[in-house]
């Protein structure tokens, strides 16, 4: 079973639009790009990050806004404008020493397909494209943006036993 693969993750690594948000971009009358987060979602991946899994965020858009967010939450490689995901991929699991088979990739939609397939576990939302459906290791039944990332780092902290304990509270 796909869940017993997830004892061996050590790196998260994320797309955002469709992924971290349900891939809607408002856009104000400045000109500015709007996306929104899902709390749990974010309540997730600071807890991961306190549990000392390396969380990466890989993504093609430029929001300013994604940064600070992310960013806020604790994550420290959080990439935007990003052309060539594998390339990058590659220098941070170098840098960070870990390989593919230490990987999750979480992605929606086709500039994530080469990560996805070279990634020990590709995940997927379950509004996804059919060409990221169709390789990925599993399919959560959330949609994006709707708190998909909240139950991928959920059921590896489970699984690897550091969901929850009552110590982890007063630290985050």
């Amino acid at each position: 079973m796909i869940f017993e693969k997830f004892k061996q993750i050590k790196a998260i690594v994320l797309d955002v639009d469709g992924v971290l948000t349900d891939g809607k971009i408002l856009v104000n009358e400045a000109g500015e790009q709007l996306r929104s987060f899902h709390v749990k979602d974010g309540y997730a991946m600071q807890l991961a990050v306190k549990r000392g899994f390396l969380l990466l965020v890989i993504t093609g858009g430029k929001s300013q806004g994604v940064l600070h967010r992310l960013t806020g939450l604790g994550i420290q490689e959080v990439h935007i404008g990003v052309a060539n995901k594998v390339a990058l991929l590659d220098q941070l699991l170098q840098k960070y020493q870990l390989s593919y088979q230490d990987t999750l990739f979480v992605g929606d939609d086709c500039p994530d397909k080469q990560c996805m397939e070279l990634a020990e576990i590709a995940v997927a939302p379950a509004d996804a494209v059919a060409e990221i459906k169709a390789i990925a290791d599993y399919i959560s039944p959330i949609n994006g943006g709707q708190g998909v990332v909240r139950d991928i780092i959920e059921k590896v902290l489970r699984i690897q036993g550091q969901w929850f304990d009552d110590t982890h509270i007063k630290s985050i």
